[in-house]
Formats: structure tokens, sequence, C-alpha cells
């Protein structure tokens, strides 16, 4: 992973990596879709599949970025913003669909950029399961999900022609996708539930085998009927938390990314003179 003027990039090899992974885990979401067989046998090693492959492609990802250097500075920033972002994860708790950390998410990856922003989800997921105790097999989906969150976010355009999106019309331009994402993540957190949520004997069930045309239609429905209590409520509150907040944090952020220079080797030189007595003490002469 390089950086210009502290904004998180790619590498080929972590791009490469991170689109494998994504490929693996968009599967793993989409399966049901794509299912033609009727073997129970088949199902089975697709839900398998599905709850093996998220995780075993999120740690591959992590291991590649992990490999690249990233100095104290970087570090210690993912780690304060993922701390924030998953404290405030959990003070919704109880309210239903009110998850107040997606803001947070949105306006750093706009900030520090795309892969920043795919990082800072997945930690941020992590750590809230580690303050929450929501471990299980919905874990890897949740940080997959908000990583996507955020490489979205980084991927929002800073200029439109020659217009640079700045000030009320960038709040708005943030508020808009933060409504996009929230109703996104309800969607891929459903499909990764659904097939086994209800079992085999309902309108709304998972048919293996059946047509796309059949399952998304029923999938649509149950979305509707059960999730969207949960999804609207949480795209309501990444609202106007955005709007309250993007100004200030917006300012912040940027003014923290133009102070420190990320992932900038520190050197220590010594003088001509000191470099040369030092040399003398060493072989004697």
């Amino acid at each position: 992973m390089k950086t210009t003027a502290g904004i998180y990039t790619f590498r080929a090899r972590s791009l490469i990596a991170f689109v494998i992974a994504s490929i693996i885990s968009a599967y793993c979401f989409l399966w049901p879709f794509f299912l033609d067989a009727h073997s129970s046998a088949h199902h089975l090693n697709n839900q398998i599949f599905s709850l093996v492959g998220v995780p075993v492609a999120l740690v591959v990802l992590i291991v590649e970025i992990s490999n690249q250097r990233l100095d104290a500075k970087s570090v210690a920033l993912l780690g304060v913003l993922a701390a924030l972002t998953a404290a405030l994860r959990p003070m919704g708790a109880g309210a239903v669909g009110i998850e107040p950390m997606w803001f947070i998410l949105i306006l750093s990856a706009r900030v520090f950029g795309p892969a920043f922003g795919f990082i800072l989800g997945i930690l941020a997921m992590f750590v809230s399961a580690l303050f929450t105790g929501g471990f299980g097999p919905w874990l890897a989906y949740q940080m997959f999900a908000a990583g996507w969150v955020g490489f979205g976010a980084g991927l929002l355009p800073q200029r439109l022609g020659k217009f640079r999106i700045r000030g009320r019309v960038e709040v708005a331009f943030l508020a808009l996708y933060g409504i996009f994402a929230s109703m996104l993540f309800g969607v891929l957190m459903d499909l990764q539930f659904w097939p086994w949520a209800l079992g085999s004997k309902t309108q709304l069930s998972y048919v293996p085998g059946a047509s796309i045309a059949t399952n998304a239609h029923r999938f649509i429905i149950y979305h509707f009927a059960s999730s969207m209590a949960w999804d609207v409520p949480r795209a309501f509150v990444t609202l106007v938390l955005t709007i309250i907040t993007a100004p200030a944090v917006l300012f912040a952020m940027r003014r923290t990314k133009r102070r420190a220079s990320f992932l900038t080797p520190i050197e220590f030189r010594a003088s001509r003179s000191a470099f040369i007595e030092r040399a003398k003490e060493q072989t004697g002469v």
C-alpha cells in the first residue's frame, strides 16, 4: 500500500487481492440466485462455501494489506478512528436500526481515500464485535459490507468537471451517499441471512434451484417486510449526523492530513565531521 499526500491507494498486488476477495465475497452474498441444482447436497456445499469463503477471503486480504509498509502515525490514525467508529455503533443498542457509526466511516473515507475507508470499515466492525461480543458467522459479512461502504465513499468524485465539490454541496453529496450506504448495508445483511432464515415452507423462503426472478421476488418481499424498520432509521440517523457534523469533521480531518506526513520515513542525519569521527573510532585510526 502506498500513499500520496496522505491518501492511501492500493498497490497492484493489493488491488488484485482486493478484487479477488471481493468477487468471492460477492458470490457468497449472491449464490442463492445462481444455484441451478435442486439437490440438497449441492445446496449444502454452497452454504458451507458461503460460511467459509468470506472469512478466508477476508484473512487473505488483511494479510496482503498488512504486508505493506504502514508507519506508526498511519496505524495510530486507523486505530483511533476504528475505535471511535466501533464505540459509536452500540450507542443505538435497543433502538431499531439506529447505528450512529456510518457518518464517521463515510467522512474518513472521503478525506483519506477508498483503501483507507475499506480498511477502516473492516477494523471498525471487528472492534465493535470485541466490544459487544458479536462474533458469529455473520461477522465476516458485516466486515466486508462495511469495508465496501468505506471504499465507495472514498471513490466519490472530488470534482464535477471544473467545479470542486466543497461546502454545502459536498455535505449534501455525502448525506445522499449515507442514505444509499445505509440501505445497501441492510440489503447485504439480509442476503447473507435470508437463505436459512425462514425454513423452506413459507411464501418468502428461499427455493433452491428456482429461477433468479422467483427468488429475487421472494427476497425483495422478505426484505421490505422484515428489514425496512431497521434500514430507514439507520439511513435517517446517518443523514442527520452527516449534515450536522460534516463541516467540522471534514475540516479537522483535512487539517490532519495536511499537517501529518503519513508514511514519510524518519531520517537521522549526522554531520560530516561526526561521521568521520565515528569511522575513526570504529577502525582504530
